[in-house]
């Protein structure tokens, strides 16, 4: 299994850089190549040119080869891991930019027509997001209407052809003690065994 794993999140040391190492140990470890992505550290750049904003056809030539590298890796993985934390509701702007510039028409989806539905074009079936929160979940569900879960299960892992996506959120990591979050390690891990083995299962089956 050739996954992706993609860390959005700028402290070296955060609690978010514990789960992108971890995560990548156990599926390597269980035999998957894995491709680990520091977004931060490889000085992803977020911000789409004037070229960059079609969404019917074909989207043209990426101009950065850090991404025309990106779209051409993404279109080969079997499997996504999307690590990050809740920031106002949305993912890091390195993550969000991430997705509009790699996730794009003649890779990730194909769409004829501008109010047309969207044929998925990646071969990854699955998908795990983590996510970090200071917010407690009543208020996050109740107040808010977790505005991640809407965005990577209805508005973009879809609409690529994802259709198992699994989400796990940690919180709150702000008041957190170290026993804490060794058990959150250990979930995480747990999650990511689950990704590599149902995989192979879907493969047997």
């Amino acid at each position: 299994m050739r996954i992706g794993v993609y860390l959005a999140h700028p402290r070296p040391g955060s609690f978010n850089h514990a789960l992108f190492g971890c995560v990548v140990d156990e599926l390597r470890a269980r035999g998957g190549e894995v491709l680990a992505h520091d977004l931060y550290a490889e000085g992803f750049s977020p911000a789409l040119g004037a070229g960059e904003t079609g969404t019917v056809g074909v989207a043209d030539e990426a101009p950065d080869p850090q991404v025309a590298r990106h779209r051409a890796e993404v279109a080969t993985l079997d499997g996504l891991v999307f690590v990050h934390p809740n920031w106002w509701g949305m993912p890091p702007a390195v993550l969000a930019g991430w997705v509009q510039r790699v996730l794009v028409p003649g890779v990730a989806y194909k769409l004829g027509t501008a109010d047309g539905e969207p044929v998925g074009l990646l071969r990854a079936g699955r998908a795990l997001v983590l996510n970090t929160s200071d917010t407690p979940a009543a208020r996050e569900e109740g107040e808010f209407g977790d505005p991640l879960e809407r965005i990577w299960t209805a508005c973009v892992l879809p609409y690529t052809g994802v259709t198992d996506v699994r989400r796990m959120v940690f919180r709150t990591v702000g008041d957190s003690g170290a026993e804490q979050r060794a058990g959150w390690l250990r979930e995480a891990r747990e999650r990511a065994a689950e990704l590599i083995d149902g995989w192979r299962d879907r493969g047997r089956s």
